[in-house]
């Protein structure tokens, strides 16, 4: 097989015409498209290029003629078929450089393009329409739905009084609960088909951010503690009192990620915890984090997490329910408050879910809340004997001096896998370094992270970074 044969070979798949021509003009090479377009039952081979393209080349004594410039885009190119009809294509015509000698055509059926632009087009359309049928079935659905349980609910709770048998009222807890999970199911679906449809919307305002953090830690509290888990939540003194976001949506994200945990986690512990992680002009980011001591899941299934519909297999959805639309929505907003989501996870040992979202600043309650940040402790744990002011004021004496003291017992706690103490010592880290630079906040969350994931190598690098950085800086 020659180079032409081989290169026709090659793209004998191509919905486009593809000639190859020599320097006389006579076809040597003819792909299937253009003997199927051109309507040549035989071979191409052999035909003079002025035979497909009598308006633009010539035959002549050298092999042909033309005014055309190879390799400019002609639009108004008329290709001959066998039996002297015609049809318009778009045609570039090149010097081949696989093949010395040889011209490349390579042509488009302009009629059959604008056919297929239109039947692509009406397929959008259908499309567009189909989705706006489903988002108003949908809608209608939910809504018949909702009525019928919210029905019950209310029923029920008309059915309580002070003497009542207490397995009845135990009966009555259970509808309760069911017509409770079945609400969350229905306000997904129609979360996720507003969502598909784009026809959802955010609707940031003014709230205050600890009480919200508290209504979500009242919320599953007790369905924890049921369980027998530890809940534990901490929330930065940098960030404000007072927010611009949507309160609702956060909470939904929030909710979802922790009963989602709860669901897979049998034994341990969930914490949650918020910080700020930058502030950019009247925005700043904030980082929350939810981790579990559950199931956990491998690196191979992580990118069915946040797939709609979609669980890790099978089995999970027998075993613990759901729709598999909870963790698609927390990721589409999220992306719509401007961040994203991550997981970190290990098989058996747990998962961290992480998100950012970028929030409002209140300007006017700006000055207050740095004072009342530096004033109200996040973290009980307790300090060393010095002056309890300054220890907190990042960068004195007494602050270094503490900072150094609890590295050292974090670190040794490490060393005999005492992760629990570890992470304790890492919470008072964070304490002291509320008020520190943006490169020394940087390293203490990417050296709490580690010590989450008990990760020997990394905790080593980051603790060596901070010892540096707080040298660097007067320690």
């Amino acid at each position: 097989m020659d180079k032409s044969e081989s290169c026709i070979f090659q793209m004998n798949d191509a919905l486009e015409i593809i000639l190859i021509f020599d320097e006389k003009g006579f076809i040597v090479c003819a792909n299937d498209t253009a003997m199927k377009k051109l309507e040549y039952a035989d071979d191409l081979r052999g035909r003079h290029i002025s035979d497909i393209f009598p308006n633009t080349f010539r035959l002549a004594e050298d092999g042909f003629e033309t005014e055309y410039v190879f390799g400019e885009e002609i639009n108004n190119l008329v290709a001959y078929r066998r039996n002297f009809t015609c049809f318009p294509v778009e045609a570039k015509i090149k010097k081949s450089r696989d093949i010395s000698g040889m011209y490349l055509c390579m042509a488009n059926d302009i009629l059959e393009k604008e056919f297929l632009n239109k039947e692509i087009e009406q397929v959008k359309q259908e499309a567009k329409q189909a989705l706006k049928v489903k988002s108003e079935f949908v809608a209608n659905v939910t809504h018949e739905l909702r009525t019928p349980v919210n029905g019950i609910l209310g029923n029920v709770r008309e059915l309580y009084s002070d003497d009542m048998d207490k397995r009845l009222v135990k009966s009555l807890k259970l509808i309760e609960r069911c017509c409770a999970d079945m609400n969350k199911i229905i306000n997904n679906i129609l979360d996720f088909s507003k969502l598909e449809a784009g026809k959802f919307t955010l609707e940031p305002r003014k709230f205050h951010f600890r009480n919200m953090m508290d209504y979500v830690k009242d919320n599953h509290i007790n369905k924890l503690t049921e369980k027998g888990l530890g809940f534990f939540m901490t929330v930065s003194p940098q960030i404000p009192e007072y927010i611009v976001g949507d309160e609702l949506r956060i909470v939904q994200i929030l909710g979802n990620l922790i009963s989602n945990a709860q669901k897979f986690t049998s034994v341990g512990k969930i914490t949650v915890e918020a910080v700020r992680t930058a502030r950019v002009s009247d925005k700043m980011e904030l980082f929350f984090m939810v981790k579990d001591t559950g199931i956990g899941i491998d690196d191979a299934d992580k990118e069915k997490l946040f797939q709609s519909f979609s669980q890790v297999d099978a089995s999970i959805s027998r075993k613990y329910g759901g729709t598999g639309l909870g963790l698609n929505i927390c990721k589409q907003l999220v992306e719509l408050m401007g961040g994203r989501i991550e997981v970190e996870s290990e098989k058996n040992k747990g998962s961290t879910f992480s998100f950012s979202i970028w929030a409002g600043v209140c300007e006017e309650d700006g000055e207050s809340l740095q004072q009342e940040a530096v004033e109200v402790p996040v973290y009980t744990s307790p300090l060393e004997e010095d002056s309890v002011e300054n220890i907190r004021e990042y960068g004195t004496a007494e602050n270094i001096k503490s900072l150094k003291n609890n590295l050292s017992k974090l670190i040794l706690c490490v060393e005999m896998e005492n992760w629990e103490k570890a992470e304790m010592f890492m919470d008072t880290v964070r304490e002291l370094t509320s008020g520190a630079p943006r490169e020394v906040g940087r390293v203490v969350l990417r050296l709490k992270m580690a010590i989450q994931k008990e990760n020997y190598d990394r905790i080593a690098t980051e603790f060596a970074e901070l010892n540096r950085l707080l040298e660097t800086q007067g320690g």
